[in-house]
């Protein structure tokens, strides 16, 4: 039997996995056992994780993964309540959930102490680009479109992916 496998761990190579008079000896274990070890050959990471770690004690460490969880369902009810056209709901979820008036809320002071400074800074980057996104979703009725509500909402999400690109909780 010829397997050709693909992708940057194989280049593009033919390989004969079984000749046809072994393809009987071969139990179903083992064509199972086969197709898992060529599965995961193909799902490895093609490089090493080089995000900074952070530690954070257990307690603020689940602290700081619910808030996050919780600014991830804000983006989501976010662009339910723009879809659906209510702009000011939209803005004020922003605002109340992840803008700078939300920062009492999550204990930011108190986490920003522990994180290093590059993400800290991402932090309020973020908050500020949603506090700023509510003042444009409020806008987008008045000026008749989303293109600079989507505009603003893509800042916040910039600095949410700049942050998880750059830094590992632990």
């Amino acid at each position: 039997m010829l397997l050709q496998l693909r992708g940057p761990l194989f280049d593009n190579r033919k390989v004969v996995l079984l000749y046809p008079h072994q393809h009987n000896q071969l139990t179903l274990v083992s064509m199972r056992l086969i197709t898992l070890f060529l599965i995961a050959l193909t799902t490895l990471p093609l490089h090493a994780d080089d995000r900074q770690k952070v530690e954070f004690p257990p307690m603020m460490r689940d602290h700081m993964l619910a808030n996050m969880r919780d600014h991830l369902l804000a983006l989501q009810e976010i662009t339910a309540q723009l879809s659906a056209g209510d702009y000011d709901r939209a803005a004020d979820i922003a605002e109340s959930r992840l803008g700078m008036s939300s920062l009492e809320s999550h204990g930011a002071s108190h986490m920003a102490r522990m994180m290093p400074d590059g993400m800290a800074a991402t932090g309020t980057a973020m908050h500020r680009a949603a506090s700023r996104f509510a003042l444009t979703a409020r806008d987008a009725d008045v000026e008749g479109g989303l293109s600079k509500a989507f505009g603003a909402l893509s800042d916040v999400m910039e600095q949410c992916v700049a942050c998880h690109a750059a830094y590992k909780v632990h």
